[in-house]
């Protein structure tokens, strides 16, 4: 039979990340290309410990359904914390807990955009935010980031060209792929540009918990004042991925659609994995918990950097990321970036990401590639960094 997928979805692609990951697989290969926590971070003894105690005190409640808003305790818990950073404004917002992140986007999109709208995004952006707006058929347009984060001049140009521009879509903090950091000077000014041409933003930021270096630089949502930032925040990064809880803060008007939304996807997010985030941030000094996971990710990152400086070619520029998980090597211009990775998983047995695979098309020109220092242990990244050091200099010395 020949099957006809919708327009939704028959454009879509798998990630190119989990194609790269399949090579993760072959013994003696080693892996920059995953985005996973470090197994090191887990609180795996605290986790059996809450755990077994909610199934055995109140079972029932960890089994059953739960509403769509989210688990009560777990909402009002964030919705404190948040308001204590100026990112949750009680009379005008509502919060929503969401599975993962990722699913703030989704539904957001889903309630704001139409087929057709523009939304305009980082080049290059996430990958799994790029693929949800895709679904939605949205005209997706790239803007560049430099040293200070998202072009403005190339934003206003978009915003001028594109009426129907419905929303913006921003990693502000240690971005995922570069690692980069929208300064605060940069984060107004793209406000201003949002609030000029009416238009919402969605602030994404999984890794603002994870500074390791630097200053502290507000959200942008704190310095909303018209009610256009939709946030998106996770534990994924802070706990653990695979419990698929995030949530999302916005007007209330939005978060009410986004509800709707949600109610026609996963009805809610499941008990289990809220009632462990709020226990957890419970019994456990969660500032100092935040503070051990920035000590394995600073050492992590500068052990990475430091053998790049060693091992890679002069040629090879790279960002210093101040926390999050990622860094971004860039080539020659001019060079085969495709090439370059196929002949470091194929020949030297390192796995890398493709810079295409965070662009709005993969078809989009970049020599860069992504790096995570996260997921590999210290022995792996001394090993790997030598070996994709050694490749740089045989291909562009």
């Amino acid at each position: 039979m020949n099957y006809v997928f919708s327009e939704k979805v028959s454009h879509l692609q798998a990630s190119a990340i989990r194609e790269i990951l399949k090579f993760t697989s072959v013994p003696g290969v080693i892996s920059f290309a995953a985005g996973n926590p470090a197994p090191e971070a887990f609180p795996v003894e605290m986790i059996q410990q809450i755990s077994a105690e909610l199934f055995a005190e109140d079972p029932i409640s960890v089994l059953q359904y739960g509403i769509t808003e989210g688990y009560l305790p777990l909402r009002n818990l964030m919705k404190e914390r948040m308001a204590q950073k100026g990112i949750f404004p009680e009379e005008t917002d509502e919060l929503i807990i969401t599975s993962g992140a990722q699913q703030v986007m989704e539904l957001a999109c889903k309630a704001i955009c139409n087929a057709g709208d523009t939304l305009i995004c980082e080049a290059p952006s996430f990958i799994g935010s790029l693929n949800a707006f895709k679904s939605y058929n949205v005209n997706l347009i790239g803007i560049p980031l430099d040293e200070e984060g998202m072009n403005p001049e190339l934003l206003e140009n978009a915003l001028k060209q594109n009426p129907n521009t419905r929303l913006i879509y921003l990693i502000p903090n240690f971005q995922n792929p570069t690692g980069k950091t929208t300064t605060l000077s940069r984060r107004k000014e793209l406000y201003a540009l949002a609030k000029k041409y009416n238009t919402l933003i969605i602030e994404d930021n999984p890794y603002g918990d994870l500074r390791f270096a630097g200053e502290e630089i507000p959200s942008i949502k704190s310095f909303d004042t018209d009610d256009r930032v939709i946030y998106a925040g996770t534990f994924s990064k802070v706990l653990s991925p695979g419990i698929r809880v995030g949530y999302g803060i916005a007007n209330k008007e939005i978060i009410s659609k986004m509800i709707v939304c949600k109610q026609v996807s996963d009805v809610q997010t499941n008990n289990f994995g809220q009632m462990l985030a709020y226990q957890f941030m419970k019994k456990v000094d969660f500032d100092a918990h935040l503070a051990n996971l920035r000590t394995i990710y600073r050492q992590k990152a500068n052990r990475m950097l430091n053998g790049i400086q060693e091992h890679f070619s002069e040629k090879i520029s790279y960002t210093r990321p101040e926390g999050g998980l990622f860094l971004w090597c860039t080539l020659p211009e001019g060079s085969d970036m495709n090439g370059f990775c196929q002949k470091a998983v194929q020949e030297y047995q390192i796995a890398v990401v493709p810079g295409n695979a965070f662009m709005v098309s993969e078809q989009d020109e970049t020599t860069s590639f992504r790096l995570n220092y996260s997921t590999p242990t210290d022995e792996a990244i001394d090993k790997g960094i030598a070996m994709l050091g050694k490749l740089t200099k045989i291909m562009f010395d």
